[in-house]
């Protein structure tokens, strides 16, 4: 009876567990849905702020440009901003990003330049500090809100822009998890710092960024979903000189670039968590019905056995 005993005890604490699994899903599908509805709020401003920057490149060439983020230099320090969350459960969403983190930061010591990160979340800040022999690490934010906020990413980004600014770092790149669907996240590399392109972009920095073509600023989408604010007038007039203008939008550029990288990645690992605790009620439940067969076969052995020893002593 003690065997049936465990058995039945276990099939209490596998059937608690799959209660407990549940509600987190619950609770990571309605924070999804927010997540999701956050990032398509936010996406007016940054196609109407898009079209401004699109606006201005017409009225002057890149060489004309006084804006110390786009001027070029030779690249010896890059910084590699990594985004994951403060916590776990949520299947490979930490673990895919920190891996991809490891992976670019010995390619570009390979390649010959000075990489340094920027972590965000308790994950990869846990991770990468306890390696700190290995890697040198700039600077950690941990404990953001859930859902991304604007303040959020004013505080990473001024950290970033002071960086980029005193020549302390030469280049920038953030690493997240690209939202797909609820099913499917990628992590990707987008470049942040400087607005001018040097060639050394991996294959996947395909997030729209501000570059140029023929001496000209342009707005350069990729795989990006598509503009679809309308286009400025061309007769319009701006009060201040284009470089000013510049020197005005180009870092609340790289804010709203930076604040949509965190919502996506707030949203992937949102998802990834529905997902993870979905699979885990699902184990769950085919846990338990197993382990009840076993119970029945056992107690249906047990009550067999003292059939027999009942009859056999009947006979004796």
């Amino acid at each position: 009876m003690a065997n049936l005993k465990d058995i039945r005890d276990r099939i209490v604490s596998v059937k608690n567990t799959r209660k407990i699994t549940e509600a987190m899903r619950l609770v990571a599908a309605a924070k999804v849905r927010r997540a999701q509805e956050q990032v398509l709020r936010s996406r007016p401003f940054a196609d109407r702020l898009a079209r401004v920057l699109e606006n201005i490149q017409t009225r002057m060439t890149f060489e004309a440009a006084d804006a110390p983020l786009l001027k070029t230099r030779d690249v010896e320090k890059i910084t590699l901003l990594a985004v994951t969350g403060d916590r776990g459960l949520c299947g490979g969403y930490n673990s895919n990003i920190i891996k991809r983190t490891e992976q670019r930061y010995f390619e570009l010591k390979a390649q010959g330049f000075q990489p340094d990160l920027v972590l965000i979340g308790r994950k990869a800040i846990t991770y990468f500090q306890n390696r700190a022999s290995q890697f040198t690490i700039r600077a950690t934010f941990k404990e953001l809100e859930q859902v991304p906020t604007a303040q959020d990413a004013e505080s990473i980004t001024s950290e970033v822009l002071a960086e980029f600014l005193s020549e302390s770092t030469d280049r920038v790149e953030v690493i997240y998890t690209k939202f797909i669907n609820l099913v499917s996240c990628n992590p990707v590399v987008q470049t942040l710092l400087p607005l001018d392109p040097q060639g050394i972009a991996e294959a996947d920095d395909e997030i729209f960024r501000l570059t140029t073509k023929d001496s000209r600023l342009t707005i350069e989408k990729g795989a990006a979903p598509e503009n679809e604010q309308p286009s400025l007038p061309s007769d319009i007039v701006f009060e201040q000189s284009p470089e000013q203008l510049l020197n005005a939008l180009l870092p609340l550029y790289l804010q709203n670039q930076l604040l949509r990288a965190l919502q996506e990645s707030a949203a992937s690992e949102l998802a990834s968590r529905m997902t993870a605790m979905n699979n885990a009620s699902d184990n769950a439940k085919e846990l338990a019905k197993t382990l009840s067969l076993d119970y029945n076969k056992a107690r249906q052995a047990a009550i067999t056995q003292e059939i027999l020893e009942v009859v056999g002593g009947a006979s004796v």
